[in-house]
């Protein structure tokens, strides 16, 4: 009896230990089917909880404090804060879960940096262009190049810097002059206003081509309205209607206020009469052209052309100016043959 409920216990225990060798766990990791999943332990799953709560943290945290910015700066401060608080705000919340993540994994600093040699270098082959994006995101925010709100043209792209990440400048793109329309991509709206399209340019442009801000501490363009005349009239009085329309509408230095016309001078050695507009001749073959060359803002450049436009066609019309044009001459040639014709018949 006692012989049978002993083989009967070993049994038991056999069973038990042939169970238990099945899925058996080791500091190294879970064994299942005689497979060791390394790294699959009790403390890494703790430090994986950590690392899940710690990060939802961080981005609660972030959220809290890009509404309170909101609610703090969005009704006084201008888009630079706004923009320069929201970077300040997602580069203290990446630093602190970078230093978070590393402490939760790493306790021994001689493993911390082996690990992060092999990785970091892993990351820069296999990821080279994504690297190269955030870097220049640094450069972008180190350099000054642009901030949210300035006109610029970046990768082929005109517009307004609507928005600035790690990797990616969004961009509402704006149209271009007659003269720019061979560059690429083309668009259809032939000014530099909105075509309403939003394009996505990534960081790393800033290493590729030239970045163009058409605001960042300059905030006024130089422009110009060509008009051909034909010989024999009375230039001066063409002259002097070209210069009171760009007097009358576009950016003088009374306009601009004393200050901000010793601001240009020391900081770009703009001289006081390059700021007035100015009339500039040029002799062709055909006409006699008129250029008046003027500054104004980076923003409503168009509106000041049409208005120019407008004043100098009527001051033309008042002064029996002629416009020259070869089109133009065609057209009334043929219709003087035309009438000639008639005539004889």
């Amino acid at each position: 009896m006692q012989q049978g409920l002993g083989d009967l216990m070993n049994t038991a225990g056999n069973a038990t230990s042939g169970a238990a060798s099945a899925a058996p766990t080791s500091a190294h990791g879970v064994h299942i089917f005689g497979v060791t999943l390394i790294g699959l332990t009790a403390h890494n799953g703790h430090k994986l909880v950590l690392t899940i709560g710690f990060i939802a943290i961080a981005w609660l945290v972030a959220w809290i404090l890009r509404n309170l910015l909101g609610l703090l700066v969005g009704a006084r401060g201008g888009t630079m804060v706004q923009f320069w608080a929201k970077q300040g705000v997602s580069l203290v919340i990446a630093a602190i879960v970078l230093l978070g993540l590393l402490s939760i994994w790493f306790d021994n600093p001689a493993e911390l940096a082996a690990v992060v040699g092999l990785v970091g270098a892993g990351i820069a082959f296999a990821m080279q262009q994504v690297v190269t994006a955030v870097a220049g995101y640094f450069v972008i925010l180190r350099g000054k190049t642009f901030n949210v709100g300035d006109r610029i043209q970046m990768g082929g792209v005109r517009g307004d810097v609507i928005g600035l990440s790690f990797m990616q400048t969004r961009i509402m793109e704006m149209g271009e002059s007659p003269k720019e329309q061979g560059d690429t991509p083309s668009v259809w709206v032939r000014s530099r206003q909105f075509t309403g399209r939003i394009v996505t340019v990534t960081n790393d442009k800033v290493f590729d081509c030239p970045v163009y801000n058409y605001t960042h501490e300059f905030p006024y363009i130089w422009d110009e309205i060509c008009i051909p005349l034909h010989f024999h009239q009375d230039f001066e009085k063409a002259e002097q209607i070209l210069l009171d329309a760009g007097c009358k509408y576009a950016v003088t230095q009374d306009s601009l206020g004393k200050n901000e016309v010793c601001r240009l001078k020391d900081r770009f050695g703009i001289e006081v009469g390059q700021i007035d507009p100015r009339v500039f001749w040029r002799l062709t073959e055909n006409w006699l052209e008129l250029t008046v060359r003027f500054l104004g803002p980076d923003h409503g450049i168009r509106s000041i052309k049409d208005q120019m436009t407008r004043e100098i066609m009527a001051g033309f019309e008042k002064a029996k100016i002629v416009i020259a044009a070869v089109r133009q001459e065609a057209v009334q040639a043929s219709v003087t043959r035309r009438q000639a014709k008639r005539a004889k018949s």
